[in-house]
């Protein structure tokens, strides 16, 4: 599977953007997509995720209220919108997914369990 990412940027603290991750080749609305992202000298981390089939979303702690992951089947996409941007939020965003249902955040945290990856676009929150 082929995912694309787009949407990063530049932000300020307080402020918003929206990542896209769009598929070419399958469907993405048979596959649960993850929302990760990582920081120099940092491990991977888990953001957000969307199963398949019921479309059931799951959020790290810190970012439970801010952000929001979604689906467009129309545009075999996955958003995340990003509210309220801190300093803690700049690092490289990869989308991910796998043809799996998803029914913990404990999923999302697991980078090895997603077969498919786009290349990252990155995110600097700064004043």
């Amino acid at each position: 599977v082929q995912l694309v990412e787009s949407g990063g940027g530049l932000v300020q603290p307080g402020g918003s953007l929206r990542l896209s991750c769009t598929a070419s080749e399958v469907a993405l609305d048979s596959y649960g997509v993850a929302w990760f992202r990582q920081a120099p000298g940092k491990e991977r981390e888990g953001v957000a995720c969307i199963s398949r089939n019921d479309d059931s979303t799951y959020y790290r702690d810190s970012v439970k209220g801010r952000f929001t992951i979604s689906r467009d089947n129309d545009k075999n996409t996955v958003f995340l919108q990003m509210d309220n941007l801190n300093d803690e939020d700049t690092a490289n965003y990869y989308c991910a997914a796998e043809p799996i249902t998803i029914r913990t955040f404990v999923t999302c945290d697991w980078p090895r369990i997603f077969g498919s990856w786009g290349q990252g676009t990155q995110i600097n929150v700064s004043s």
